[in-house]
């Protein structure tokens, strides 16, 4: 190598360090894309929109009865998500030279896995399938190590003592490979990039799930022990915060995108702050993320929340997971009756039957303006006012349908009531924050 090229190779590093560093001091933000969005790998433009209205319920119901079967302390590890549940999705790249992939991310889900060659059984990814032989930055981890011992569900091979995990999901699906260290890079919405060296991933290469188009794999968010969040602790300090604009009727052919923030970009500040404590439940569901509900208002009518009931002792509790990765809010189902009756009361439009959707609080706003009360979520330590276009899902013809939906037990506040909200976790506090937000200009 000549002295000038020893230059610029230097010089080229000397940047990209200063440009990491600076993105690392001062937090950092990358773009994400609903499922649903033209620009998104899993955009099917021959659906309609109430197809995809369909499809976001059915995916709601799945998750919630997989997440009510991991309660009842099932015998056998499972995720808390089905593969196919996710809303949002992230590119970001692993490998060196950097390689793009594109995951689903999930704040109930508390592992990073992609799609690997060689394949034993692979689902049908039409984007190209990451192979490690090909990166000089991968890794694979022994069955001896620390790290093996720190992920869950992981055995060893006899043969090559390299330390393999299996996730096993709620609906039968599965993913195996070996957990391994590689370089992961995000791109910042500022157009650098960051880059995250020795990240636990699975390099999965026997996959039975049931993804569609191009998603490469799962992007875990939760607060486990190797969630992306934790994995990222010492340069995130914990912290990490999405603003989800509106995706339904009007909103749905916006340019603008959805954003996730890191670090001290994602701290959520100023007027209109509320904060509420995260909560365990005796140690179950740990990787997903639960705060107490006292309330909700309907304009100027407080229903109190009895509470959810957990586990094979039907204990309650008042708590609420806040989750990204399903689009309707679920209730148990007495309080969820006495919330439909008091939005219906405040509603002059007469009611429509929709029989195939399961959504039951539905009108036509062809015959009327729909004027949607003012609701209120009151949480430990403060009030959040939802946005308007929240409350209701438009899924074609003029009709309107309310975004909640009865449970047995299982309370859960869904992306679609986060829409137009700065939602900010810090998992080392203990504590999300909300703010009401215009999510397109954020």
């Amino acid at each position: 190598m000549s002295y000038f090229s020893l230059q610029t190779l230097i010089f080229f590093y000397f940047v990209h360090f200063i440009a990491i560093s600076h993105a690392l001091s001062n937090g950092f933000s990358v773009e994400l894309i609903h499922r649903n969005s033209p620009r998104s790998p899993l955009y099917h433009p021959t659906e309609t929109n109430l197809q995809r209205v369909l499809n976001d319920v059915r995916r709601s119901i799945n998750r919630v009865n997989h997440l009510n079967k991991k309660i009842s302390h099932t015998s056998k590890p499972i995720s808390t998500s089905t593969p196919d549940t996710g809303e949002y999705l992230m590119s970001y790249s692993v490998g060196t030279p950097p390689f793009k992939v594109y995951g689903i991310i999930d704040t109930g889900s508390d592992f990073v896995w992609i799609q690997c060659k060689p394949c034993n059984i692979c689902y049908n990814q039409t984007s190209p399938i990451f192979n490690p032989s090909k990166s000089s930055s991968y890794k694979n981890i022994s069955c001896s190590s620390r790290t093996c011992k720190s992920v869950e569900q992981t055995t060893c091979s006899n043969d090559t003592n390299i330390c393999e995990y299996t996730l096993q999901y709620g609906d039968g699906s599965k993913t195996t490979g070996d957990v391994s260290l590689e370089t992961l890079t995000l791109d910042s919405t500022t157009g650098s990039s960051v880059s995250f060296p020795k990240t636990v991933i699975g390099c999965g290469h026997t996959n039975t799930v049931s993804f569609r188009g191009q998603s490469s794999g799962v992007v875990g968010l939760g607060s486990g022990r190797k969630s992306l969040i934790k994995q990222l602790d010492s340069s995130i300090d914990g912290k990490f915060s999405y603003c989800l604009i509106p995706f339904y009727g009007e909103f749905s052919q916006s340019n603008s995108s959805s954003k996730l923030n890191f670090g001290d970009a994602a701290i959520v500040s100023g007027e209109g702050v509320v904060s509420t404590p995260l909560v365990k439940i005796n140690g179950i569901l740990n990787d997903l993320y639960f705060v107490t509900l006292e309330a909700f208002s309907v304009g100027n009518k407080r229903i109190g929340f009895g509470g959810s009931k957990f586990g094979k002792t039907n204990a309650t509790t008042k708590t609420i997971t806040i989750d990204s990765g399903t689009p309707v809010t679920f209730l148990p189902h007495r309080f969820y009756v006495q919330l439909r009756a008091a939005v219906a009361e405040n509603i002059k439009l007469k009611r429509v039957d929709f029989p195939t959707l399961p959504l039951n609080l539905c009108y036509n706003t062809t015959l009327g303006q729909l004027n949607v009360p003012k609701i209120t979520a009151h949480f430990s330590g403060g009030d959040v006012k939802l946005d308007s276009n929240s409350i209701f899902i438009p899924i074609g013809n003029g009709v309107m349908c309310f975004a909640f939906l009865p449970s047995q037990g299982f309370s859960l506040f869904g992306n679609i009531l986060q829409h137009n909200l700065l939602i900010g976790f810090d998992v080392n506090k203990n504590v999300i924050s909300f703010k009401p937000t215009d999510c397109t200009k954020h």
